[in-house]
């Protein structure tokens, strides 16, 4: 049963002057779902109250004790329903949070996600923004704290990063509302088609096993030929993820 702690809006609804109709908790009837993920400590939160209205609303995954969060929101007359995925260094499913991020990413397949980082750390966030984009081509990079990354002089080629992950990147800083209209409008043409995501992939590998990758991928999509991240499941069943073949036992693909 899901649990709502100081939830800040519980009815929130009002548009803003950049067209954002914030819901609040309200996520029925949504077009679109859209995942929030990132590393601990990037302003994911923020990010996430910016566009929902909420400042906390959160409940636990179902079978796990891992935290979750949803909200909604409206832009061009489509809803959204925005899943805050947990914290997580990577999607290695060493621990239940990565685990929960990784399932819903590769189960859930959201419409959009979101992949928090700090414009400080861009070096360290980039693992886990690599991993992401093995399992899906539908992504944003959200290139938060950018006033702090200004204050220590910091500076990024936004052009050239995504030309290199193959995704637009928005700068922002979320809790001064910097670069949210322009996440928000990346988010709904990314979502619409209008936007097509070329993400960056793991080309380079050794022969044998690419060859035993590409056998894995066609039989994988034999089996589930709705699947959009057969080759990064190919490359988890190499590894013998136990949880992922536990997934393609069950069905848990389709």
């Amino acid at each position: 049963m899901e649990t709502k702690i100081n939830s800040g809006c519980e009815t929130c609804e009002h548009f803003n002057k950049d067209g954002l109709k914030k819901l609040g908790v309200r996520t029925d009837n949504f077009d679109f779902v859209v995942a929030l993920a990132g590393n601990p400590n990037t302003g994911k939160s923020t990010v996430f109250n910016a566009l929902t209205g909420l400042r906390q609303h959160t409940g636990n995954w179902p079978g796990k004790t891992v935290t979750r969060a949803e909200g909604g929101f409206e832009y061009n007359t489509k809803k959204y329903k925005l899943v805050d995925l947990p914290g997580t260094y990577s999607l290695m499913s060493t621990s239940e949070d990565e685990q929960a991020a990784r399932d819903f990413i590769l189960f859930g397949k959201p419409d959009v996600t979101v992949i928090v980082v700090d414009a400080n750390r861009l070096e360290r966030n980039l693992n886990l923004v690599l991993q992401i984009l093995e399992i899906t081509d539908k992504a944003v990079l959200c290139l938060n704290l950018m006033d702090e990354a200004e204050r220590n002089a910091i500076e990024i080629d936004v052009r050239t990063l995504s030309r290199d992950l193959g995704i637009p990147v928005v700068p922002a800083s979320a809790r001064f509302n910097r670069g949210i209209p322009e996440l928000i409008q990346t988010i709904s043409e990314i979502a619409s088609g209008k936007i097509i995501c070329k993400p960056h992939r793991i080309k380079s590998v050794p022969e044998n096993i690419e060859k035993a990758v590409k056998t894995l991928t066609v039989e994988i999509e034999k089996e589930f030929p709705n699947i959009s991240n057969s080759r990064w499941i190919a490359f988890r069943l190499l590894e013998g993820d136990k949880q992922i073949i536990e997934a393609l036992k069950t069905g848990e693909f389709v």
